[in-house]
C-alpha cells in the first residue's frame, strides 16, 4: 500500500500565512477560544473564487464567535486561479494561500489540514452551495468537545435542496450503498461542508489514502469505525451547475474506495489510536441508578433478541401458512424462512448488536450459514411431522414449524453473539 504523503512529501508553499482573525468580546461575551481554519479547495476557480472569499469573509467578520482564518488551498490550478488568491489575501485580514503542485480535494485537505495549528479545521466547497447559516452549528459542537466531527447533510430531516434531479438520485443511492455496505449512521457523506477538532483528526489522516472525491467518505468511514462521534447539520444547498465534479467517474471511484475500506477493516488496518470517549455518567448527584448488572449489555442483548425472534417467528409463520395455499412445504418454509432471516439479521445488526464493529456483510454472511441450518431444522420438523401424520392440516405443521423455529432461535443467538458479531478485539461490550 502506497504510504500517504504528508506535507513534507508534496510541493506546498504556504504563501500567505493568515492570522487568526480575533474576537470583538464587546459584541459577543460567549465569543469562544477554539481557533478554527477553514480552507476552500480550489482547482481553476478564478471566476468564483472572489465572491466565495468576500462573502464567507463578511460573514465570519460579522458575528462568529470564534478566532478564524480563511486558507484557500490552490491545487494545482493551471488559470489564474492562484494569482487571485493572492491578491484576495492581501485584500482581505485573516484570508491565506497554500499552493499544491498536485491535483486533488482530498490530496489539498488531508495537506493543509494536517499542518494546520487550529483546534478546528473545516472547508467548504467554493461555490458555497451550503447555506453559510450552518457554519456556527458545524463548530460549535467540536469547540465544546461534545463531537469529533461534524457534517453538513443535504439529507437528515430539516435540510432543504435545490438540485436536478440526476444528482439527487445518484446522492441518494450512493449514500444508501454505503449505509448497506458499511451500517454507517451518517446519511450524506459528499457534503462539501465539514469540520473536525484536529487532535483527534490528524491520527485519521495518517490511514487516509484517496487524493480525490472520496476523501470524504473515507475519512467519516474511519471516524466512526473508531468510535467517533460524527454530528450532523441537515443544510440549506443550492446546486451550482459549474462544477468540476464528472458524476460517472466519481461515482465509480467511490464504489472502489468503499470495497477498499471494507478490506481495510476487516484486515484491521483501519484501527487507529484515539482518546476513547468517556462513558455517559449521570448529571444528577442524586440520581438513582440501576445497579450494573442490570443495565448490562447481556441483558440488552438478549431482551431486543428475544422480541425481534418472536416478531420474526409470528412473520415466518404467517407468510409459511399463506404460501402453503400454492407450494409445498419445502418450498414455503425455504421462502418465509429466507425473507424473515434477512429481515431479522439487519433488525439484530441495527438494534441487538448495534455497538458491534462487524460489517453488514460479515453478518449477512454468519446469518446465511444459519439460514441453511435453520431450514435444514425446521424443514426436517415438518417433513417428520408430516409422516407422522399424513392428513395434518396446514395450521398444525405451522405449530410444529414455529417450535422448530423457536430452537433454531436459541442457537442463531449463541453464535451471533460468540462468534458474528464478537469484537475483533476481544475486547467484551
Amino acid at each position: 500500500m502506497t504510504p500517504t504523503p504528508h506535507l513534507t512529501d508534496i510541493a506546498a508553499r504556504v504563501e500567505r500565512p493568515a492570522p487568526f482573525q480575533p474576537v470583538d468580546r464587546s459584541l459577543l461575551p460567549d465569543a469562544g477560544t477554539a481557533t478554527v481554519d477553514i480552507v476552500v479547495p480550489v482547482y481553476n476557480e478564478e471566476r468564483a473564487l472572489p465572491g466565495c472569499l468576500r462573502t464567507l469573509h463578511a460573514r465570519l467578520s460579522e458575528g462568529f464567535p470564534f478566532p478564524w482564518r480563511i486558507t484557500v488551498a490552490d491545487n494545482a490550478s493551471t488559470d489564474e486561479t492562484l494569482a487571485t488568491a493572492r491578491r484576495l489575501a492581501d485584500e482581505l485580514p485573516g484570508v491565506g494561500v497554500v499552493h499544491l503542485d498536485r491535483k486533488g480535494r482530498g490530496l489539498a485537505l488531508r495537506t493543509v489540514w494536517g499542518a494546520s495549528d487550529a483546534d478546528i479545521v473545516a472547508y467548504m466547497d467554493v461555490d458555497l452551495s451550503t447555506g453559510l447559516d450552518g457554519l456556527l452549528p458545524l463548530v460549535a459542537p467540536l469547540a465544546s468537545g461534545h463531537s469529533d466531527l461534524a457534517i453538513g447533510s443535504r439529507l437528515a430531516p430539516g435540510a432543504r435542496t435545490v438540485r436536478g434531479p440526476r444528482r439527487e438520485f445518484v446522492s441518494r443511492c450512493y449514500n444508501g450503498i454505503i449505509r448497506l455496505t458499511h451500517g454507517v449512521r451518517f446519511t450524506d457523506a459528499q457534503c462539501g461542508f465539514k469540520a473536525a477538532r484536529t487532535e483527534v483528526l490528524r491520527p485519521l489522516l495518517k490511514v487516509t489514502r484517496d487524493d480525490t472525491w472520496f476523501f470524504d467518505t473515507e475519512l467519516l468511514l474511519l471516524a466512526e469505525h473508531n468510535g467517533l462521534r460524527v454530528h450532523e447539520v441537515p443544510v440549506d444547498w443550492v446546486e451550482d451547475i459549474d462544477t468540476r465534479v464528472d458524476v460517472v467517474s466519481t461515482a465509480t471511484d467511490d464504489l472502489r474506495g468503499l470495497w477498499r475500506m471494507a478490506r481495510l477493516k476487516a484486515s484491521g488496518g483501519a484501527r487507529v489510536e484515539v482518546r476513547p470517549r468517556p462513558g455517559p455518567a449521570a448529571e444528577h448527584p442524586d440520581a438513582v441508578l440501576a445497579p450494573v448488572a442490570r443495565r448490562g449489555v447481556l441483558s440488552w442483548e438478549v431482551g431486543c433478541f428475544t422480541a425481534i425472534g418472536l416478531v420474526s417467528t409470528v412473520g415466518q409463520a404467517l407468510l409459511y401458512w399463506l404460501l402453503r395455499g400454492w407450494w409445498s412445504p419445502a418450498v414455503a418454509n425455504l421462502v418465509s424462512l429466507f425473507v424473515l432471516t434477512v429481515l431479522n439479521t439487519e433488525a439484530n445488526r441495527r438494534l441487538t448488536f448495534r455497538h458491534s464493529t462487524a460489517l453488514p456483510a460479515r453478518a449477512h454472511l454468519g446469518a446465511g450459514g444459519l439460514f441453511v441450518l435453520g431450514y435444514l431444522v425446521t424443514s426436517a420438523a415438518v417433513l417428520w411431522f408430516k409422516w407422522l401424520d399424513p392428513g395434518a392440516s396446514p395450521a398444525a405443521e405451522t405449530v410444529v414449524l414455529a417450535i422448530a423455529s423457536v430452537a433454531v432461535t436459541c442457537v442463531r443467538f449463541a453464535v451471533l453473539r460468540l462468534a458474528v458479531f464478537a469484537d475483533p478485539r476481544g475486547r467484551t461490550r
